[in-house]
């Protein structure tokens, strides 16, 4: 959309319009930080505003520039869960870090200098899609001409590792789990999880497992299998022994780590750990928390005085459920920008744009052809060749070498028969 961006207040649908470097350029991007104090904006001419939330105030502001002293223009900013580092994604195929306090220590029109600049220099490789890891300590990066990820550290700015996917298939988004190592990208329709293998360890659990490659004999001890060990003196308990003794402390509640900032001791208890979900079951009468399906049926009628009331009321669903609430909707008019102008993801019916095909019969051929519904359609031109797997093609070609050597020996006694009819008959003709 040729548009600033807005800032919604989703309690009071308030929108606010946030302040551009330039008028003219309105492909922007914009992203939150960690705390969600400042909003980062960036524009196609490589500048990067930072506006207070409160009071959509700049506070600081730099531009990124490439060796050459051009500008580049801004792909995306994502920031890591913990520290104060965030990513920005630029069209030269190049991948800076930067210190958020660097940048507003910086101020306005400041010249930060970027942590680590990551890329890849043989390939020459755009990005489509970049995050951090849950502890912020490695980078994935997703290239756009393939389905491929990079990994880098952030500290040394080294590269880890490259995931290779289906080749073939283009890669939309990826992004990291906040607590585990595992990546999850998305191509073509198609999730794919990315993990780690775990190796069983069972040392872990029993310090004396010891595993074997081939069987061992076993000696038994005299006393190994006796209920009491007459032999075996008290051991002094230390140790693992002695914490059994002690009390146990279970009311106590420790903070999970994972969900904790690097500048914070303790977990914040307002934090949003999981949302409640109702589930909606499309049955009534397999709803064991909605109300029964024959509610309504039940309910006396009211007067005719209290027919404004019942306009008030949800009026139930034409299939007996329960009445689903609509969507809330929230209105935003912007000044200068064409009305007619619809958003790429967004669809329009009827629209003559549109190069996707509606569903459903065509017009005009409802009630023809119910018999032959498809007609089989004839073909023309000369007959596509396809290819043989290797194992059907060698046994092909067995069973044919056997053949012909069949045939020519069938062929050999064929002659010698004939040949010796021939001397038959000589004979008895000079007889």
């Amino acid at each position: 959309m040729k548009s600033a961006p807005v800032l919604l207040t989703l309690s009071d649908s308030k929108h606010v319009v946030l302040p551009v470097d330039d008028d003219s350029d309105l492909n922007v991007v914009a992203a939150f930080d960690r705390r969600g104090e400042y909003i980062y904006t960036g524009n196609a001419k490589g500048k990067i505003l930072v506006l207070s939330t409160n009071s959509q105030e700049l506070v600081a502001s730099f531009r990124v520039t490439t060796g050459t002293s051009n500008t580049t223009a801004i792909k995306s900013i994502e920031f890591a869960r913990k520290g104060s580092c965030f990513l920005i994604n630029t069209a030269d195929r190049i991948i800076r870090v930067y210190d958020g306090r660097e940048i507003l220590t910086c101020g306005r029109d400041g010249e930060p200098e970027p942590m680590q600049k990551l890329q890849d220099l043989v390939n020459r490789t755009p990005w489509k899609r970049c995050c951090f890891s849950g502890d912020g300590e490695y980078i994935v990066a997703g290239s756009a001409r393939q389905h491929a990820l990079y990994i880098w550290e952030k500290s040394i700015g080294n590269l880890v590792k490259i995931l290779h996917g289906t080749r073939g298939e283009l890669l939309l988004d990826v992004a990291w789990h906040p607590v585990r190592p595992i990546i999850a990208s998305i191509s073509s329709g198609v999730v794919s999880i990315w993990a780690q293998n775990q190796v069983e360890n069972w040392s872990a659990f029993a310090p004396d497992f010891k595993e074997l490659d081939e069987n061992v004999e076993y000696e038994e001890r005299e006393s190994e299998f006796d209920i009491e060990d007459e032999d075996k003196s008290e051991p002094e308990q230390t140790g693992a022994d002695a914490a059994e003794d002690e009390e146990v402390d279970v009311t106590t509640v420790d903070p999970i780590v994972a969900f904790c900032s690097s500048d914070e001791e303790l977990e914040d208890y307002k934090a949003l750990l999981y949302l409640p979900i109702a589930p909606e079951v499309e049955d009534p009468e397999e709803n064991p928390f909605g109300p029964p399906p024959d509610a309504s049926a039940q309910a006396a009628p009211q007067e005719d005085g209290s027919a404004s009331g019942d306009k008030k009321q949800r009026q139930p669903s034409s299939d007996g459920g329960p009445a689903k609430k609509k969507p809330r909707t929230t209105t935003i008019e912007l000044q200068g920008v064409p009305n007619d102008e619809v958003h790429p993801l967004l669809g329009v019916k009827g629209d003559g744009k549109s190069k996707k095909k509606t569903a459903g019969r065509p017009k005009g051929s409802k009630g023809k052809e119910k018999d032959f519904p498809f007609k089989p359609k004839p073909f023309r031109g000369e007959r596509p060749s396809y290819p043989m797997k290797p194992w059907v093609e060698h046994s092909y070609k067995t069973c044919m070498g056997k053949i012909s050597g069949l045939l020519l020996q069938l062929g050999v006694i064929w002659e010698l028969l004939c040949f010796s009819l021939l001397l038959l008959m000589l004979s008895s003709l000079s007889a």
